[in-house]
């Protein structure tokens, strides 16, 4: 789900037996949300994840499409999303579809994201 209009909903989908959910949110930032997904809604997204795990679903699982240079500066502050929120990022390479002006310069290498995270936690 893109979670904008989710947090509604997931109480009766959480009474009809859903256990697990995969948002996709490809910033933490709500001006460059509105860019990415050409409306407003930040805002309800995070509010989705929150009551997600309020309400007990597991695992909460959040899709990042890492861009360079549109979004791959976030890589860290979406592995501290999970410091305080049971919940399980997964980078997800960009790549080619149908209208997204795929360019190999855009992509972000497995290899590079976890070199990234490893930078900023160390230990």
């Amino acid at each position: 789900s893109n979670g904008i209009t989710l947090a509604k909903q997931l109480p009766a989908l959480k009474a009809a037996g859903l256990s697990a959910l995969n948002i996709s949110l490809d910033t933490l930032r709500p001006e460059r949300f509105e860019v990415l997904a050409r409306r407003p809604g930040h805002s309800r997204v995070m509010s989705a994840i929150d009551t997600a795990v309020e309400l007990g679903y597991d695992p909460v699982k959040v899709n990042v499409v890492v861009m360079r240079g549109v979004n791959d500066d976030e890589v860290v502050d979406f592995v501290e999303l999970t410091r305080h929120r049971p919940v399980n990022v997964r980078f997800i390479e960009y790549m080619p579809f149908d209208g997204n002006v795929w360019s190999d310069s855009k992509m972000v290498p497995y290899k590079e994201l976890i070199s990234r995270v490893a930078a900023a936690y160390p230990d």
